[in-house]
């Protein structure tokens, strides 16, 4: 791990091309002046996304970027760019440009000032002001209220990417297809605490969404049994004391 890293800010991005340019750039511009890195993980698109990051390199020395040989999902392309990340505090968005990354120096300094509760290892988003059809935020309230209800995280938003948490905290969660939407209730098993900050949202610049409202649903019924088992299943030993 490179101590000179401040800051990771983990991206997956699958056929986004489109947006890739801009949303590196806006990062750029957001974390001017800090020590950081842009991970980005091109989750094997089939359009032009991973020549259009590869290109970039030399305009922002910041940027590495890494490939998957097969698609293999959000959650598992975002695990790979933390894995591979140098810094203690990771910041990740969605690649479609949808979070404002001008969100993360604020998300950041909540989650590291001084007065911070103990146990804080994540500061998530919230979307106060959603910029998608009335049908997709109709499915993501059901879906949330619903999700919420049953995990009791506490979270009003699951499906907001930009987040800012340790790395160490992360890793430290079980990993599986679709958990970067279960993320709170995974910390707070795991003994951790997390906050949420109102955050911008912006429509998609460029490509299509990869997810519809019916998908989600079917996905969530079977991941909600198997989020509860673990979470049921967590013995926590409330801390470690060397002798």
């Amino acid at each position: 791990m490179s101590s000179a890293v401040e800051f990771s800010i983990c991206v997956p991005m699958h056929n986004e091309s489109g947006n890739a340019e801009g949303l590196i750039t806006e990062i750029a511009a957001a974390l001017d002046g800090r020590s950081y890195e842009m991970v980005i993980v091109d989750d094997a698109s089939t359009d032009d996304t991973r020549a259009v990051l590869v290109g970039l390199k030399e305009k922002f020395p910041a940027l590495r970027v890494l490939s998957h040989r097969g698609n293999a999902g959000q959650s598992r392309a975002l695990r790979t760019a933390i894995q591979n990340a140098r810094g203690r505090v990771i910041g990740t968005l969605d690649g479609d440009g949808q979070n404002d990354p001008a969100d993360l120096p604020d998300l950041y300094r909540a989650l590291t000032r001084a007065d911070a509760p103990e146990g804080l290892k994540m500061v998530m988003g919230r979307r106060a002001s959603r910029k998608d059809t009335a049908w997709k935020k109709f499915g993501s309230r059901f879906a949330n209220n619903f999700r919420k209800r049953l995990l009791k995280d506490d979270c009003d938003d699951s499906g907001c990417g930009i987040k800012v948490m340790t790395r160490e905290a992360f890793l430290s969660l079980p990993y599986f297809d679709h958990m970067h939407r279960y993320m709170p209730a995974l910390m707070n098993a795991e003994g951790y605490t997390v906050e949420f900050m109102d955050v911008n949202h912006r429509e998609r610049g460029a490509g299509v969404s990869k997810y519809n409202n019916f998908g989600r649903l079917w996905a969530a019924v079977s991941d909600l049994r198997g989020v509860m088992w673990l979470i049921k299943r967590r013995r926590n030993p409330g801390g470690t004391d060397e002798l």
